[in-house]
């Protein structure tokens, strides 16, 4: 059997030579392109249960396009990933500002986030797994949040097809830190997710205003269209009468994750399949949230390297993380880290299609 392997080049035709793309192949199929700039995922290719290799995540075609204004297509995302509103927090006494960049709110660790940075990279490949291992540093006051913070993710493309995300962080001083992977899911060539079937591993929600910002506690899913316990198209549920669609244009909430238990810290989030189950993925993860996030804003203005449009619902984001806001937020899981401590969380994406049938 061929074994995991690991290179990395320049990425693309560009007069810069600091972005390099590095490549995780598990030697079974599965196949990943991950940018030094902004961590980003580039490329995800997964055979279906016909044994044909297509890309599941959307991407962009050249550097000039990750740099330029997108909606952080397949980046890490940090300090804090999702909104704090009004870009402020208070934490030990002392309030905090974060450039605030949507609806008057702060997004995704503000605009010069975590997905704007040049990610130091090393790369080795196993008997099992094709490794990188992303590390930033972030000065005290960087985009508004206090102390220093060293940043690890750690990308791991195992030989039974899993990709892993692993982050880890520490500060120097006490300080919020909320970290994700904001890629695009779409498991077809199709245009649209709107087919495909989701289903959530969680029984409440966080209703949101008009800006994002969500109302206070969580809300039972039951009766509602954010009931995703049985698994159910995009299509027919953004399609319901119902406000909080309206006001986000589909899906863009997060998600409480079950609990699993103190003995399975890693615990399945959702699970997406696509039409006729050629594809299926399962999110497994640590942590207590999960952002889905249906391309709302997507409008056809950006393409990927063939040419490929990404329209509104063309993909599904499936964002593992701490609740949004949660600074401000004293009955939300805390996203305080102080010096001594570190913060640690998993991501898997599985696809169990890959699994041998037996015999």
């Amino acid at each position: 059997m061929p074994r995991p392997t690991v290179h990395h080049q320049p990425f693309g035709a560009h007069t810069r030579t600091d972005v390099d793309v590095w490549t995780l192949d598990s030697g079974t199929g599965v196949r990943a392109e991950i940018l030094t700039y902004g961590g980003i995922l580039h490329s995800l290719t997964v055979p279906d249960t016909a044994g044909s290799t297509g890309p599941v995540v959307r991407s962009l075609a050249a550097l000039d396009d990750y740099t330029g204004k997108n909606p952080f297509f397949g980046a890490l995302i940090g300090r804090f990933a999702n909104r704090i509103a009004h870009g402020r927090f208070t934490l030990d006494g002392t309030e905090h500002h974060v450039p605030a960049t949507d609806r008057g709110h702060a997004l995704h660790g503000g605009p010069d986030g975590f997905h704007t940075r040049i990610w130091q990279a090393t790369g080795q490949a196993t008997d099992d797994a094709a490794v990188l291992r992303l590390t930033l540093h972030s000065p005290d006051g960087d985009m508004g949040f206090p102390g220093e913070l060293d940043t690890t993710v750690t990308y791991t493309l195992a030989t039974d097809g899993t990709l892993a995300l692993d982050y880890a962080a520490t500060t120097d001083r006490p300080t919020v830190v909320n970290l994700t992977n904001h890629a695009y899911f779409n498991l077809t060539e199709d245009d649209d997710i709107l087919g495909h079937t989701l289903q959530v591993d969680a029984d409440r929600y966080l209703p949101v205003d008009e800006d994002g910002i969500p109302h206070g506690p969580a809300a039972d899913v039951r009766g509602t269209p954010f009931d995703l316990t049985a698994p159910c198209t995009p299509g027919e549920r953004i399609a319901l009468p119902d406000e909080q669609l309206r006001m986000a244009g589909g899906f863009d909430h997060c998600w409480l994750v079950r609990d699993a238990g103190p003995s399975e810290p890693l615990r399945r989030a959702a699970r997406l399949t696509a039409p006729g189950a050629a594809r299926i993925m399962e999110v497994w993860t640590t942590e207590p949230g999960i952002q889905v996030y249906t391309a709302n804003q997507l409008d056809g203005s950006l393409t990927g390297p063939t040419g490929r449009r990404h329209d509104r619902y063309s993909a599904v984001c499936l964002e593992t993380q701490h609740l949004p806001d949660s600074p401000n937020r004293p009955d939300y899981p805390s996203t305080e880290v102080r010096p001594g401590e570190a913060v640690v969380s998993r991501t898997e994406f599985r696809f169990p299609h890959l699994a041998p049938s037996p015999r």
